[in-house]
């Protein structure tokens, strides 16, 4: 199961072929500001591996976004995710290239997520989990037509602004 292909982006599921695209996204330190730090290229593998299981347990995970040309944007999809370590969310996420970023690919690539969230998912609910300080990331939820629900303090990243929206 993919999102619907946008006006400009395309999905499919990520490879093990995709790793060296993979390690370049999540070990760009721009990319990476608000994570504790960027990852490896052995974590970079395992990230690729998580999608895959992903994929194989719920139908779902991140995907590679591409435009219709086949150029490497970075990734957008839904996985679950523990808040405050308690309550298992649905949760939009999104990384695009350094030198990408600020052309709305997110916002395009992360609406048609939440398109497939509601419709296809039939999920009740979606968030996102930002770091305080990423006010592009806060831009790109407000867009999709999400508010501030609650921080979270049991994550990766110390604190985390939760964001939310009901889809039904």
């Amino acid at each position: 199961m993919l999102p619907q292909d946008t006006a400009r982006l395309r999905f499919r599921e990520m490879t093990p072929e995709d790793l060296d695209l993979m390690a370049g996204l999540l070990g760009d330190p721009e990319v990476m500001t608000y994570y504790p730090a960027p990852k490896t290229r052995d974590e970079a593998a395992k990230w690729i591996a998580w999608n895959e299981a992903n994929y194989a347990r719920h139908g779902y995970g991140l995907w590679i976004v591409e435009t219709h040309d086949g150029e490497f944007l970075g990734d957008c999809g839904l996985t679950w995710q523990k808040i405050n370590g308690e309550n298992t969310e649905l949760e939009v996420g999104y990384h695009v290239r350094a030198d990408r970023q600020g052309r709305g690919y997110a916002t395009e690539a992360a609406a048609a997520c939440r398109d497939f969230a509601r419709e296809t998912l039939q999920a009740p609910r979606l968030v996102a989990l930002i770091h305080p300080e990423n006010t592009a990331s806060k831009r790109v939820a407000e867009k999709l037509g999400m508010a501030q629900v609650d921080e979270d303090f049991g994550g990766p990243i110390p604190v985390r602004t939760v964001m939310g929206m009901n889809l039904r």
